[in-house]
């Protein structure tokens, strides 16, 4: 089967940054962590996804289409969550949904009035006065009531409280065990993906630093501690990248064996990498 997302070798450039041959793809069924420093390149590639940036080479399809050529079939197959949803700040959740219903031919009123119910959104207020993790709520409600075949959440979790983002996570996790939609979730909060990320993409300056299944990138990642004397050329060779205090070192290293038979019987350690330690390591210079 096609993959639900796919990018092949897409450019952009702006002043000062550039977007440098970006491929990665995103097969049904599957939930895909995007995670990158700021200023990474994370925005643009949401933004060409949803079709309000166009690249200047490569290909980007959503379902086998292109976001812009193709923009009612895309956008009616996507469902969208901003980190700062902005709706009409004037008007309650039912005139709002009223105003987003006939975008969507799939739209379910019976699920948006039952997910209203089960995030707790008030109906008899205006929506700017509604708390940001509320407001992240209702926008969660309006993304999921036409049956998207993509989800595209850009840092969903900021502002919400942890019972509520344990269940969100639970919630995408189930939404895509039939094997028909798919999650594409921007995220800081690496966490997150630890427990639920199929698969995870990491852009960094622009490109794709690597993009593999969860397990392939914590099976190749490990955090490497020791007394900084041990710093030969032979072990800095093997470190992604390394940060050197005067007591221990601290490096991440994708030849785990190796570094532990160049350490053997030496005061060092060697541990599984988190998310947060692959981010910061990763394209860096020993």
């Amino acid at each position: 089967m096609d993959p639900i997302l796919e990018l092949r070798g897409v450019t952009k450039h702006y002043p000062g940054f550039a977007l440098r041959d970006v491929s990665f793809s995103l097969p049904r069924g599957y939930v895909c962590g995007l995670i990158g420093p700021n200023g990474a390149g994370k925005t643009t590639i949401v933004k060409m996804i949803l079709g309000l940036v166009r690249p200047e080479g490569g290909e980007v399809r959503v379902c086998g289409d292109d976001p812009v050529y193709a923009e009612r079939a895309v956008k009616d197959r996507i469902g969208f969550v901003h980190e700062v949803p902005a709706y009409y700040g004037h008007l309650r959740m039912g005139s709002i949904a009223s105003i987003v219903r006939p975008f969507y031919r799939r739209w379910d009123q019976p699920l948006f009035e039952a997910l209203v119910r089960e995030f707790e959104i008030p109906t008899n207020t205006w929506f700017g006065s509604l708390s940001r993790g509320t407001r992240t709520k209702a926008a969660l409600a309006l993304a999921l009531a036409h049956h998207a075949d993509l989800l595209v959440l850009d840092e969903p979790t900021a502002g919400l409280d942890p019972v509520f983002r344990r269940s969100l996570l639970e919630r995408l996790s189930a939404y895509v065990e039939d094997g028909h939609a798919s999650v594409l979730f921007s995220t800081h909060l690496t966490s997150d993906l630890e427990r639920m990320a199929d698969y995870i993409t990491f852009i960094r300056d622009g490109r794709v630093m690597f993009s593999s299944t969860r397990e392939q990138v914590f099976d190749r990642w490990f955090i490497v501690k020791g007394d900084p004397r041990l710093l030969d050329d032979s072990i800095r060779q093997a470190l992604a990248g390394v940060d050197v205090g005067p007591h221990a070192f601290t490096g991440l290293t994708s030849d785990p064996a190796a570094i532990r038979r160049r350490l053997a019987g030496r005061d060092a350690v060697v541990e599984a990498a988190t998310l947060d330690d692959i981010m910061y390591y990763v394209g860096r210079s020993c």
